[in-house]
């Protein structure tokens, strides 16, 4: 929240769209859950003093995305009109739903420029590092840019770099089931398949230990049985 406020004077968005948004639910790893009611603005924002790209939207006053553009990161499509990416920093993964496959399109095109800049700023700030046998510090002046606002952050219509769509008109692009959820889900479906092959291995065990006890319990009523005939015929001959 810090980072959002103390940024929102030097940052400027530099592309917008409109969007459902969604978010991976934190609980089931897998399910999506909307963080939007309706489609609303998502823009990509550069900070010029840190060289940061950042995907910032609000709905409301409150934001519900706020995700830093980082080398490693990559925009899926998932469908048509839906797209995702992980944040690593955030905990979560962000979904898309677009009105259009052409503005699905539009915004992986823009993520993968910014994600190039954001190597490519990297690379440079590894330089001055290696150049300098102190770390270069951020320049405390500059201009101050007007305060990030919902409608600034929202753009004019002039400053969209798409044709908004109007709310009722725009179709709501859902989530595909098949969807990967993480980056890292290759490393999650094997620790999956290792405790299913553990399951596996101890539903044998306990199937064979199930079935020699029914074994068991088969040869001591017949035990008793006999006992129970030997015990009447004994009190018969008593008698």
């Amino acid at each position: 929240i810090h980072d959002f406020y103390s940024l929102s004077f030097r940052e400027q968005p530099i592309f917008s769209t409109r969007a459902h948004v969604f978010q991976i639910d934190p609980n089931t790893k897998k399910n999506w859950v909307p963080t939007s009611k309706h489609a609303v603005t998502v823009s990509y924002f550069y900070d010029s003093t840190r060289n940061v790209y950042r995907i910032i939207s609000l709905d409301g006053s409150k934001a519900i995305i706020n995700s830093t553009i980082t080398p490693n990161m990559t925009f899926t499509k998932t469908s048509q009109k839906f797209g995702q990416w992980a944040d690593s920093r955030a905990n979560t993964v962000y979904g898309l739903g677009f009105s259009s496959e052409h503005h699905l399109s539009k915004f992986a095109e823009k993520f993968q420029e910014f994600k190039e800049a954001a190597r490519l700023a990297k690379e440079k700030s590894q330089e001055k590092m290696e150049l300098t046998s102190t770390p270069s510090q951020e320049s405390a002046g500059g201009d101050i840019q007007s305060p990030l606002t919902p409608e600034s952050i929202n753009g004019t219509d002039d400053e969209r770099a798409t044709p908004e769509v109007t709310q009722n008109s725009e179709p709501r692009a859902e989530p595909t089931q098949n969807a990967l959820p993480f980056t890292h889900s290759s490393t999650i479906s094997k620790h999956w398949e290792a405790e299913l092959a553990t399951l596996k291995g101890n539903n044998a065990k306990l199937t064979a230990a199930l079935l020699e006890s029914t074994a068991n319990v088969k040869q001591w009523k017949q035990q008793l049985a006999a006992y129970q005939e030997e015990a009447e015929r004994l009190h018969k001959r008593v008698s």
